[in-house]
């Protein structure tokens, strides 16, 4: 069965991922060096590595069932789930480790509506939702750490600590909405029932309120993929499509 979609024809690549062919190629680059087109044992994949790539990032942007998006490349169904299943947590975000003394962070929780119960909650968009922790590098605007996903009823301050974000983190200067008491990050300052806020004051939440909305513009771009819209993935593949999308997100960026 032919393909419609296919790497070889770099007109298919842009629109799927975000990038251009160099970019594209130089992530497949990475993927092959790091083993993700090693000879396996049983059954050989059917798609060229450039094909496969292309393929989940399909997927995550248009969030197509396996019986719609098999075709597109010609492959069965069986075989575009064992692909998104392979090929999805190796093109996962690896979190920076280490980070220069003058460097300011943006973190903010994004909620991702995930029908895999076991790991979803109701949450404040009245859908059952997981709650990720985004940070992202204020300076440069690329992602750095996305925590481990958890139930979208856990307010903020909590998931900051529990997703592991803060310990990815450690003691580098962090900015935060009002959402996270008690956490030591850098958050606007609150008016006391009765009193204004003193000049200063203002023109700090100011600033603090220009800075910060840098994290909601790539919020603003990542949920252009579909997938994070409606989770149809079972267990760590929302994380993997997440920390997937914040790489496809920092490569456009980086040009």
């Amino acid at each position: 069965m032919a393909g419609v979609i296919t790497a070889s024809e770099p007109s298919w690549i842009a629109p799927f991922t975000g990038l251009g062919p160099r970019q594209f190629g130089k992530l497949v680059t990475v993927l092959r060096r790091e083993g993700a087109d090693a000879v396996r044992r049983g059954r050989p994949w059917s798609l060229p590595l450039e094909d496969r790539a292309l393929l989940v990032a399909a997927y995550w942007r248009t969030n197509l069932t396996m019986r719609q998006l098999a075709p597109l490349f010609g492959v069965s169904k069986s075989a575009a789930d064992r692909i998104i299943d392979h090929l999805g947590p190796m093109l996962a975000l690896q979190p920076r480790k280490r980070f220069a003394k003058d460097t300011v962070l943006i973190v903010d929780g994004t909620l991702v509506p995930t029908r895999d119960h076991t790991i979803a909650e109701q949450s404040k968009n009245y859908r059952y939702s997981t709650n990720h922790q985004v940070v992202i590098d204020a300076d440069t605007r690329l992602v750095v750490v996305v925590g481990r996903p958890l139930a979208g009823n856990r307010n903020d301050c909590k998931a900051w600590g529990e997703s592991g974000a803060k310990d990815a983190v450690g003691n580098t200067l962090t900015i935060a909405d009002g959402g996270y008491p008690g956490t030591g990050l850098v958050m606007p300052h609150r008016r006391r029932k009765g009193e204004e806020l003193p000049d200063w004051k203002q023109a700090h939440n100011k600033s603090h309120k220009q800075v910060r909305a840098r994290v909601e513009h790539v919020f603003a771009r990542m949920k252009t993929w579909k997938i994070l819209r409606d989770c149809r993935l079972k267990g760590d593949g929302v994380h993997h499509a997440m920390l997937g999308i914040a790489r496809m997100h920092n490569l456009a960026l980086a040009g």
